[in-house]
């Protein structure tokens, strides 16, 4: 079983930037696809971006596409969400997730993961 663990989240100003790392233990990060979702208050968990089990193909909402990037370090076994010209609208609760799918799908959906970790908070605000 794996074990999935968020960080690097914190308060940062509009336009200001932040790296969230997904470690994972007890099976290799690249033994599946991995996920970000992000969750604000009152509002349904939604997906962010995804790289395949690959590592060749990535997916990203469109609220976030030319502003983040998902990648990962096989050696640190940990995934990586660089987040840039960050806005208000983007603070939420950020879970990285892992899916045992195929080896170029990236699912969307969060019935499209197995596990999850318990999140980091972002808050963008002046």
């Amino acid at each position: 079983q794996v074990q999935l663990v968020e960080s690097g989240g914190g308060l940062v100003q509009p336009g200001g930037s932040l790296r969230l790392s997904c470690a994972a233990s007890g099976q290799p990060v690249a033994s599946g696809a991995v996920g970000w979702f992000r969750q604000a208050p009152g509002k349904e968990r939604e997906f962010v971006a995804g790289l395949s089990r690959s590592g060749g193909a990535t997916n990203y909402a469109d609220s976030v596409k030319g502003r983040f990037t998902i990648s990962r370090d096989i050696a640190r076994n940990t995934v990586y969400l660089q987040m840039n010209s960050l806005k208000p609208e983007d603070t939420a609760i950020y879970y990285c997730a892992i899916s045992y799918s195929g080896r170029f799908y990236v699912p969307t959906t969060t019935l499209g993961y197995d596990y999850w970790g318990q999140g980091t908070q972002v808050t963008v605000s002046s």
